[in-house]
């Protein structure tokens, strides 16, 4: 069970945002299966004061969509604030700082996980936040820049001091990004050296990871990111596997192909059907990943532009043995 502000969620899992991925429809597809609390994909809180379009459109929600949070991209307490202002306006129930994207172009701005170099300006950022915001407040950090700067406690600890609701940790360096092992051990440190809520993050890809993340970090939630890409039964799943202990059966390929037709029949709605089918794209190479026919029929999916033809080819899909 994990506490946000008033709000609990019960299975202790979190849909990470996604960049490029967490749009509605991906959002209220993982919650028809179990998903209580979902993330808009990264915002800049730049982009977001000077209203780029584009930045409003990634907003788009709706009344089901709940709860839900959203994760800002800024390392300026000016700007923040002024992005804070217009995200107490909208219909969401925790706002996230990021400090722990590993991109290229994100750190070299200083923002991300850039701001690991400077725990003093990211308890400045959040001490801003936490006074601007109607909403609890909190940071995703990674166990530090590199493996000779493991200074996650500490940040953790300014989080905490600032007034952070929980911290959400990747059990990564940024050196790293997402290869090599996470480290528990240093997300356990966190849990212990504060008294707000720990979320643990990296490589929860199944309901066995995530119970693996929750018994060796003692964390009080998992955020599940890449597990979600193709899979919404990861939640169902887990949650059984955290209460009873039994993990239910996969889902059979018919299951797989009838999801995947609804999952691209709200994109299509929701984006329109051209840039839909192209979003769709990698969505078959994640749903159809280990089913039988499903290496040659990559190819042709990548190609794909009208709703008829990723159908056709989710059809042979399911012919398939």
């Amino acid at each position: 069970m994990f506490r946000l502000g008033n709000i609990t969620i019960n299975s202790g899992c979190l849909l990470a945002p996604l960049a490029g991925i967490s749009d509605l429809p991906f959002r209220m597809l993982n919650r028809s299966f179990g998903c209580e609390y979902a993330f808009i994909e990264m915002v800049s809180a730049r982009a977001l004061v000077f209203t780029n379009r584009n930045t409003l459109k990634m907003l788009d929600s709706n009344k089901e969509d709940r709860p839900l949070g959203l994760q800002l991209l800024g390392n300026d307490p000016e700007v923040m604030a002024r992005a804070v202002d217009i995200v107490n306006s909208m219909p969401v129930d925790s706002i996230d700082l990021n400090a722990a994207c590993p991109v290229s172009k994100v750190t070299g701005r200083g923002e991300g996980s850039a701001m690991l170099r400077d725990p003093l300006n990211i308890e400045a950022v959040l001490r801003v936040m936490v006074e601007r915001s109607v909403v609890p407040v909190t940071v995703k950090i990674r166990t530090g820049w590199d493996s000779g700067s493991l200074n996650a406690v500490e940040v953790a600890k300014r989080a905490e001091q600032a007034g952070a609701s929980a911290v959400f940790v990747h059990g990564r360096t940024r050196q790293q990004g997402y290869s090599g092992m996470v480290d528990y051990a240093a997300i356990e440190k966190i849990k212990k050296n504060v008294t707000i809520p720990v979320a643990g993050s990296g490589d929860v890809l199944s309901a066995d990871l995530a119970k693996k993340m929750f018994d060796e970090t003692g964390c009080d939630a998992v955020m599940i990111a890449r597990g979600a890409l193709g899979n919404p039964w990861i939640f169902r799943e887990t949650d059984a596997y955290l209460t009873t202990g039994a993990v239910p059966a996969k889902p059979e390929k018919s299951d797989i192909c009838l999801t995947m037709k609804r999952h691209l029949d709200m994109m299509c709605g929701y984006h329109g059907e051209e840039q839909a089918v192209k979003m769709f794209r990698k969505f078959f190479g994640w749903y159809s990943k280990g089913l039988p026919g499903s290496h040659a029929l990559k190819s042709s999916a990548f190609k794909a532009c009208k709703r008829d033809g990723m159908l056709m080819l989710i059809d042979e899909l399911m012919g398939q043995k």
